[in-house]
């Protein structure tokens, strides 16, 4: 079942949304499209349906951060799991992503197994596999 959830991709730098989105289809993840900031990124969560987000957090117009807070409010969306990249790995950012309701953290650069391990915890915790 856990193979046919919709990810978002949600990064500013496009060699990074086709990085991730490659690495989720090597993991058996092929359902996924793209934002390029957070105001992109909730238009699209608004108007369709999706599973996962895998968002970066530096990003203009609307960062991670900025987009993780409107998806917690927001009662059609705040179910959606929400797994936060980061080129830093500042312990302050870790913890404002925990207390605003990430589903998770990864640091840049990392592996294949490194997130497939990470998506593959947060949807077992959210019962979505």
């Amino acid at each position: 079942m856990s193979k046919e959830l919709r990810f978002l991709v949600v990064d500013d730098f496009s060699t990074m949304r086709r990085i991730v989105r490659n690495l989720l289809k090597e993991s058996g993840f092929v359902d996924a499209d793209e934002a390029e900031d957070g105001v992109v990124a909730l238009q699209k969560l608004r108007s369709s349906t999706f599973d996962f987000v895998v968002s970066d957090i530096n990003m203009p117009n609307m960062n991670g951060f900025q987009l993780l807070g409107e998806i917690k409010k927001d009662d059609k969306l705040k179910h959606i799991p929400v797994l936060m990249v980061t080129a830093e790995a500042r312990k302050e950012d870790i913890v404002l992503a925990a207390q605003q309701g990430a589903a998770g953290y990864i640091v840049k650069p990392f592996t294949k197994a490194t997130l497939e391990d990470k998506v593959n915890h947060i949807l077992t915790k959210t019962g979505l596999k």
